[in-house]
């Protein structure tokens, strides 16, 4: 059988019960290790899992997924996923490979960012189309997250964005001469995204947020050190929230009284930055900050 586990957001007790039993009677355990990361490393997993582990890149779950599913008729293979396992497109298309290998599967879900980003205050059913944002290149700035951004806009809800990771990646010059050397891993900061946000709508020019745009940065969800911030889109993007991951939600237009006294109560608290940097972690509460051009939901 194939089971896909959810590891949950931050370390290695995150995972539930039940996933950890599956783990322990699994005859292979395989970590996905591209679409998102634990802030723990291999060996404290294996340490408290007692199982060996084997990475999984992204060609090995993307193209060589018959190593994966291999022997999966007769033997447990445990396939975990941090956060929950149907964030992420690839692992749905890994269960109906093994669907069509007669392979039976079942699935152990976690908490993932989808879920937890409630602890912004902003209350899910209030958000709209999640999108993803990617390092810019000198050559490629990808904007097809602006009109889904957009949309939420125009309808008064709130925008996860998913940030870029680059695990394992190459170069375009190694990619080109089919040479073996990875760049080292980079992830996108919330300040990152808010700066490539805010340079595309420089671009574009259609209106759909800026520099004075709300939002609210976050990083290590989930974990012990976890960190927000609250501030402009121009106060985010030189706001320094420590290491990764990170994820940056854009407000809508429409808040409810419940998610401004959240924020005002819990996250919005100043430190000396700057961009006077908003953060959920200094004990004291901004003077300057206001809701002006949000309307109440």
């Amino acid at each position: 059988m194939l089971f896909l586990v959810g590891l949950g957001l931050a370390d290695e007790t995150d995972i539930t019960v039940k996933g950890l039993n599956v783990v322990k009677a699994a005859n292979r355990v395989y970590l996905e290790a591209y679409t998102s990361i634990l802030l723990v490393s291999k060996d404290k997993l294996e340490s408290y899992y007692g199982r060996p582990i084997i990475l999984a890149d992204r060609e090995m779950v993307e193209s060589s997924s018959d190593e994966i599913l291999a022997g999966a008729v007769t033997d447990n293979v445990a396939f975990l996923v941090v956060g929950d396992p149907f964030g992420a497109t690839t692992h749905a298309d890994l269960l109906l490979r093994a669907r069509e290998l007669k392979i039976p599967t079942k699935t152990i879900h976690n908490a993932s960012v989808m879920s937890a980003v409630g602890s912004t205050g902003l209350q899910l059913y209030n958000f709209g189309q999640t999108v993803s944002m990617v390092f810019f290149t000198d050559t490629w700035k990808p904007s097809s997250f602006y009109n889904r951004v957009k949309e939420n806009r125009r309808t008064g809800l709130h925008t996860l964005m998913l940030l870029d990771i680059k695990v394992k990646e190459q170069s375009m010059e190694n990619l080109a001469r089919g040479r073996k050397i990875f760049e080292p891993p980079r992830y996108m900061t919330a300040a990152q995204c808010a700066a490539q946000m805010l340079q595309i709508e420089e671009d574009r020019g259609e209106g759909a947020y800026g520099p004075d745009s709300l939002a609210v940065g976050v990083a290590r969800l989930g974990a012990d050190d976890q960190r927000m911030a609250a501030g402009t889109l121009e106060q985010i993007s030189q706001c320094n929230l420590g290491p990764p991951l990170h994820s940056l939600v854009l407000l809508g237009k429409r808040v409810h009284d419940l998610e401004r006294d959240y924020i005002r109560e819990t996250i919005w608290e100043t430190v000396t930055t700057p961009a006077s940097c908003i953060l959920s972690d200094n004990g004291k509460r901004p003077a300057s900050f206001t809701f002006s051009g949000l309307v109440a939901g």
